[in-house]
C-alpha cells in the first residue's frame, strides 16, 4: 500500500462503546470507516452499568433510546451514605432517571447501527504501529492468522481503552495515580433480591455496589479496607457477602458465581486529546474511579463531540483547526469528572475521624442537601455540563439545548429537536427567515418552534448536530444569520 492510498477516511481503534458511537455516525454521514478491534469475539463481560441522561439524549437522536430502554430498568434516584439520595426525576430532560443496563446492551445496539451504516467492523485486528504525515495516518495491524496488515486514513482516533496502543505509540502520557485497589468483582445469583435497582453502601469496612444484568444474576462491586490484595488473588465469595452485610446491612444470600475478578482503578488524564491527526477518546483519553457511573457516559459524549467536526472537516465545510475545539471542550469535562467521582471513593474509602463524620454528616442531613443534590444530579447525568463561549455570546451558545418541541410542516415531520438530529445535521429553529439556509439545505435541518410565542419567539437558534447550541441571536438581521450559518457550516 502506497502512502497516497486510502484505504478509509477515518480509522477507529477499539469496538467499545465510544469507538462504535463515533464510527456509526461517521458512516451515517457517508464516510469510509473501518473500525479495528483486537478482541477476535465479542465479550459477554461488561464493567457499566449506568447510562445517563445527557447520553440517553444522544441515542434518542439517533434513534436508539427507546431500543436500549427495554433492555433494563430506569431508576429516577440513587441511595447513598445512608439516607442521602441522588434525585434524577426533577432533571429538566425527557430521561429523568438512569437506565441501568449492562455495557453489552449499549455496545450491540450501537455496533448494529455502526454496521447498518457502513462501517467495517475488523476484529481479531490489534494495532502495532503508528505513523502520520501531513496528508494522513497509516496504522499497521496483526490480524487474527498472524499477517500484518495496513490500513490508511485521513484521520484516526484511539477510543482502545485505558491500556491503549494508539496512545502508547503517540508517546502521550497518561499521568495520574491509582484511586482505589483490589476492588472485587463478581456475577452472583441473590437468594434475597435488593429492593431497589442500584444498592450502595459505604462505611468502616469499605464500600459495596449491586447491580442487576436483569436476567436474576447481579453484579456485586466490593472494597475491603482490611484486605488489599494483588489483582492476581481470587475473590472469596464470603468476603463479599461479609462485606454486604456490613456497609448495606444485609449479605443479600449471596449464591452461585459464574464470574469472579479484581481490578484496580486509576485516575489519569492525557494532557492532549490531539496530536497531529490522531485523536483519543473515551478511557483512552482519561479514566476515573467508578463512582457515579459516569466513564462509559464520558466516552460517549467525546465521541458525539468529535463525529460531527471530523464530518464537517473531512467534507470541506470546516478547516481543520475546527478539531481543536475536541480539546478546549472535551478536555476540561474529563477533568471534571475525574475530581467529582475521586472524591466520591475517597469519601467512600476515609477512615479517619473527619471522612467519618462527613458521611455521617451528609446521611443526617439529607433532608437539607436539595441545591447540592440536585446540581451533583446535573453533572453525574451529563447535562450540567457546557462548553466555553466568546465573550459577548448570546446566553444559549455552548449549552446543551433540551429536546424543543417542533412545528411539524409535513406529515411523519420531526416533531422535537432529536428527531430533527436524527438527520446528522446542525438544526435552524426560527419562526422566521428560514429560506435563507437554503444554501446549507445538505448541511442543516430547519425548523419552527411548536410554540411561536414562547421563550424563542424572538430568537434564531443554530444547534450543532451533537444537540449543544453553535450560535443564537435575537431578531438577526438576514446578513448575520447569513454570517453564522457560514462560520458554523462553511461557505454554501
Amino acid at each position: 500500500m502506497s502512502e497516497t492510498e486510502f484505504t478509509a477516511d477515518v480509522l477507529v481503534v477499539g469496538a467499545g462503546p465510544t469507538g462504535l458511537l463515533l464510527a456509526g455516525d461517521l458512516a451515517a454521514a457517508g464516510l469510509r470507516v473501518t473500525v479495528l478491534e483486537k478482541r477476535a469475539e465479542e465479550s459477554g463481560l461488561t464493567r457499566a452499568f449506568a447510562v445517563h441522561a445527557r447520553t440517553l439524549e444522544l441515542l434518542d437522536a439517533r434513534g436508539l433510546a427507546d431500543e436500549l430502554i427495554a433492555t433494563g430498568a430506569a431508576v429516577p434516584s440513587m441511595r447513598v451514605f445512608g439516607r442521602l439520595r441522588v434525585d434524577f426525576a426533577g432533571l429538566p430532560t425527557r430521561f429523568p432517571f438512569v437506565l441501568v443496563t449492562p455495557q453489552y446492551n449499549t455496545e450491540r445496539v450501537l455496533r448494529e447501527r455502526a454496521v447498518k451504516a457502513g462501517a467495517d467492523l475488523r476484529r481479531g485486528t490489534g494495532v502495532t504501529g503508528l505513523r502520520q504525515d501531513a496528508e494522513g495516518v497509516t496504522l499497521t495491524a496483526r490480524t487474527a492468522d498472524g499477517t500484518e496488515q495496513g490500513f490508511r486514513a485521513r484521520y484516526a482516533v484511539g477510543a482502545d481503552g485505558v491500556r491503549s496502543t494508539v496512545r502508547d505509540l503517540l508517546g502521550v502520557p497518561f499521568p495520574g495515580e491509582s484511586a482505589v485497589r483490589s476492588v472485587m468483582l463478581a456475577d452472583v445469583r441473590l437468594a434475597d433480591e435488593p429492593e431497589e435497582a442500584l444498592t450502595a453502601g459505604a462505611g468502616e469496612a469499605g464500600f459495596a455496589f449491586l447491580a442487576p444484568f436483569g436476567d436474576g444474576w447481579y453484579r456485586v462491586i466490593g472494597w475491603s479496607r482490611e484486605h488489599q490484595a494483588p489483582d492476581s488473588e481470587p475473590v472469596v465469595l464470603s468476603e463479599l457477602t461479609d462485606l454486604l452485610r456490613e456497609v448495606t446491612g444485609r449479605d443479600h444470600g449471596v449464591g452461585e458465581a459464574r464470574w469472579t475478578s479484581r481490578f484496580h482503578s486509576d485516575e489519569r488524564q492525557a494532557p492532549s486529546y490531539r496530536s497531529g491527526r490522531v485523536l483519543l477518546a473515551g478511557d483512552a483519553a482519561h479514566c476515573h474511579s467508578p463512582a457515579g457511573g459516569q466513564g462509559m457516559n464520558t466516552g460517549l459524549q467525546d465521541a458525539a463531540n468529535l463525529g460531527w467536526k471530523l464530518v464537517s472537516v473531512l467534507r470541506g465545510w470546516s478547516p481543520d483547526a475546527l478539531l481543536d475545539t475536541y480539546q478546549t471542550e472535551r478536555h476540561p469535562v474529563g477533568r471534571a469528572v475525574l475530581r467529582s467521582s475521586g472524591a466520591l471513593v475517597r469519601l467512600a474509602q476515609g477512615r479517619h475521624a473527619p471522612a467519618r463524620a462527613l458521611r455521617s454528616a451528609i446521611g443526617a442531613a439529607a433532608g437539607h442537601l436539595g441545591p447540592l443534590a440536585e446540581l451533583g444530579a446535573k453533572q453525574v447525568s451529563g447535562i450540567g455540563y457546557a462548553y466555553p463561549a466568546e465573550k459577548g455570546a448570546h446566553p444559549l451558545v455552548g449549552r446543551r439545548v433540551p429536546d424543543l418541541r417542533l412545528a411539524v410542516d409535513v406529515p411523519g415531520g420531526p416533531a422535537r429537536l432529536h428527531e430533527a438530529l436524527r438527520a446528522g445535521k446542525a438544526v435552524l429553529v426560527s419562526n422566521d427567515e428560514l429560506s435563507v439556509a437554503d444554501s446549507w439545505a445538505e448541511r442543516v435541518v430547519t425548523a419552527a418552534p411548536a410554540d411561536p410565542h414562547g421563550k424563542l419567539r424572538d430568537t434564531v437558534l443554530l444547534v450543532r448536530p451533537d444537540g449543544y447550541a453553535a450560535w443564537a441571536c435575537a431578531d438577526p438581521t438576514r446578513g448575520e444569520l447569513r454570517a453564522a450559518l457560514s462560520q458554523w457550516l462553511g461557505r454554501p
